[in-house]
């Protein structure tokens, strides 16, 4: 079984005294207003969250001390309000960190019901702003904020501009539909292309970004956002039916009815929704619906559980800030605000210079973050980050840290722009800028060492023992500027480097012995070919089956290629004609220049017949636009897309990623990332997930390890 994840809440924010109590509730009000009302909180929520912890903890050592305007037990903090009542109080969430907390909850609602509860709804807690969407005859006629729980702030300006929640329902309906507002990724990179191209500065993150936007009148541009409905509720005008359905069905009834409608909800999103009844099976869903995070299109900042029966909510009752029927599982904060101390400027294995943040290190996801990745010069400037900005970072999983944009209101004015490189900062030659990502004129020669530290790599020729430590030996000592000198190496000139003893010689020896024989496909993802990696170069290889027949091939032919594109194509060609002296060197080294089971036929006219090089041998080289003959035209996997989810085992046990992607390319099938309406197989590990899930909803065929095995056994053994 897999567990949930326990989060460790930060500790909380010391009050000591009166005085410094007083502060307390002053700065949390404060972030509180600028949180609900604009998203511009000079707070992150780990901090706020710690600040109201403290003051808490404070009240209940000195409850005659209680200010009326304190945070604590209130929705929002008892920071904002609203001119527009709500129907029923529209509340907040009480957290638990913890699967042990989670019990203890659970076990809470059961002795307000007096029974088990049997089920319970499970569903991601989207990090977005709360509304109620208001319908009345099956037509939006008004938006509310939550406000402060009694009543919210219109915005109803705002319709029409946020998808998923449409003008008009598939029925004349009339009803109140409650949900989050959000921006998902890519609305919010739109959004802040569209606030800096007007002159304004970009938005923290897309919290902040919905909030802004949803209050925002009058502004000569719209940004899009969207909502997913979590709840519904009937209105005075409902009608008996709807008002006796929405007051008897069970939660997660609610939610199909509402989905029926065509309103966005969670349902449509990798991590839906679910039903459980064992308290097992929901810390296993948290721990699932945890895992897929990193990937999802929106934040998320926890788990929603739910008593989903309404006859169940209906005995566990409500507080004056929360239900005492449902709670938010947190996640650890994967956002925090912290200070931009300056840029590193790094040149890449292909010339390509990368700025890389320099931050006042900070805890995220329980780990500190010291540097943060920026894109280009052009992303910098149109973010306008400056050198002692205070920044919101986002780390989610494993992703390297970015920063989201300057929290540009704690700007004190003592910020200095970000100064770019006017030279080459690994060997002081002139800059190419005229692409967004600036690039050393000297290219793949300013770099050796990192250029043959990739081709080394593991997804490559996959040399054993030769790590970058020896890679520089290798370069200082003139012997390597380029891998193709890899193969030329001596004993003699390898014993004589420092820490290489003759056991450690003749192993590299056998490992490039080794790495000579890798197919195509590992020698021209070595390469470092620009907008291709691992998989693009698995594809190039089995369409052309040689290095000549690719080197031959015009941007034409390469567009043949699945997804390569026309300006793809034209760097792919120039890129090959930059390379031709080290693919020259390569193969004069004996470096195999053959894809395994990919034969080139030729050109075929358009009635069928040989073309005009017919007279060559099957396999010969004819046409360069021609495609190759793979076994993936007759492998057991043919016409197939497949995605692996999950730990492997037996056979598959030892292959990585990559390696399961070209055994399904090998045998026939397309690789694919994500299960969706065209995923024929997915292929199911240990804690497979959502993906799991999602393939189950879909009909998907689903294949164990030692199933998938099976099928394509014949293919195993040529798999490297």
């Amino acid at each position: 079984m897999t567990t949930s994840p326990a989060v460790t809440a930060a500790p909380a924010a010391v009050v000591a005294d009166a005085a410094a109590y007083a502060e307390a509730v002053a700065t949390a009000t404060r972030a509180a207003s600028a949180y609900y009302a604009t998203g511009e909180s000079p707070l992150d929520d780990d901090a706020y969250d710690r600040l109201v912890r403290g003051i808490a903890a404070y009240e209940q050592e000195h409850p005659d001390e209680t200010s009326p305007v304190s945070p604590v037990g209130k929705v929002a903090g008892g920071a904002v309000s609203g001119d527009v009542p709500h129907t029923v109080p529209m509340l907040s969430l009480d957290n638990v960190f913890s699967p042990e907390q989670l019990v203890a909850w659970t076990a809470s609602v059961e002795r307000r019901t007096g029974r088990p509860v049997t089920v319970w709804s499970v569903e991601p807690k989207l990090d977005g702003l709360a509304v109620a969407a208001r319908y009345e005859q099956g037509r939006l006629a008004r938006l509310v904020t939550r406000g402060d729980g009694t009543a919210g702030e219109d915005v109803s300006h705002a319709i029409g501009t946020i998808a998923g929640l449409p003008q008009r329902l598939t029925e004349p309906a009339t009803l109140e539909i409650r949900g989050e507002v959000l921006m998902t990724d890519e609305q919010f990179e739109r959004a802040n292309a569209a606030r800096t191209g007007h002159g304004g500065t970009p938005f923290a993150n897309p919290r902040n970004g919905a909030a802004g936007s949803l209050r925002a009148r009058d502004r000569e541009y719209t940004v899009e956002m969207t909502f997913f409905g979590y709840a519904a509720l009937a209105l005075p005008d409902s009608g008996a039916e709807l008002t006796a359905r929405l007051g008897e069905w069970a939660h997660s009834e609610v939610m199909r009815h509402v989905a029926g409608l065509g309103v966005h909800t969670a349902h449509s999103t990798p991590v839906a929704p679910r039903t459980l009844s064992a308290t097992a099976a929901i810390q296993e869903r948290i721990a699932e619906i945890a895992a897929a995070r990193p990937g999802l299109p929106f934040g998320i900042d926890g788990i929603v559980i739910k008593a989903d029966l309404a006859e169940d909510q209906a005995a566990a009752g409500s507080g004056s800030r929360a239900p005492r029927w449902a709670v938010a599982y947190k996640l650890p904060a994967v956002e925090k605000v912290t200070t931009l101390l300056g840029v590193e400027w790094n040149v890449g294995r292909t010339g390509i210079i990368a700025p890389r943040a320099v931050l006042e290190p900070v805890e995220i996801d329980g780990s500190t973050v010291t540097y943060a990745t920026l894109h280009n010069p052009a992303d910098i400037t149109r973010r306008d980050l400056r050198t002692g900005d205070r920044v919101m970072v986002y780390k989610a999983g494993d992703i390297i840290p970015r920063i989201e944009a300057p929290v540009a209101h704690l700007r004190t004015g003592a910020e200095q722009p970000v100064v770019f490189p006017e030279v080459c900062p690994q060997c002081g030659s002139g800059i190419d800028t005229s692409e967004q990502r600036w690039r050393c004129v000297r290219g793949r020669d300013c770099h050796a060492v990192a250029s043959v530290s990739y081709a080394a790599g593991r997804d490559q020729l996959d040399i054993e023992g030769l790590g970058t430590t020896r890679v520089v030996q290798l370069v200082d000592a003139g012997l390597v500027r380029d891998f193709s000198d890899l193969f030329g190496l001596t004993r003699e000139q390898l014993l004589g480097l420092d820490r290489m003893g003759e056991t450690s010689t003749d192993n590299l020896l056998a490992a490039l012995d080794t790495a000579r024989t890798r197919p195509l496909s590992r020698v021209f993802c070595a390469l470092g070919v620009r907008g291709t990696g691992r998989s693009m170069s698995r594809r190039i290889a089995r369409h052309f089956a040689t290095m000549e027949h690719i080197r031959t091939a015009d941007a034409e032919a390469l567009q043949q290629v699945d997804g390569i594109g026309a300006e793809k194509a034209r760097t792919v060609v120039a890129e090959l004609a930059e390379l031709a002296p080290l693919i020259d060197r390569l193969t004069a080294a004996g470096v195999n220049m053959t894809e395994p089971g990919a034969t080139y036929r030729g050109a075929v006219t358009e009635g069928g017949g040989a073309g005009p090089e017919a007279g060559l041998p099957e396999g010969d080289q004819a046409s360069p636009g021609a495609p190759a003959r793979t076994d993936q035209d007759a492998g057991p996997l043919h016409g197939m897309t497949v995605v692996v989810t999950g730990a492997m085992t037996g056979e598959l046990e030892k292959l990585s990623r990559n390696q399961m992607n070209e055994l399904i390319e090998r045998a026939g099938g397309k690789s694919s990332s994500s299960v969706s309406k065209r995923t024929s197989l997915l292929v199911a590990g240990a804690n497979a997930g959502s993906k799991r899930d999602k393939a189950e909803q879909l009909g998907t065929r689903i294949a164990a390890p030692d199933e998938f095995a099976a099928m394509v056994a014949g293919f195993l053994d040529t798999t490297v």
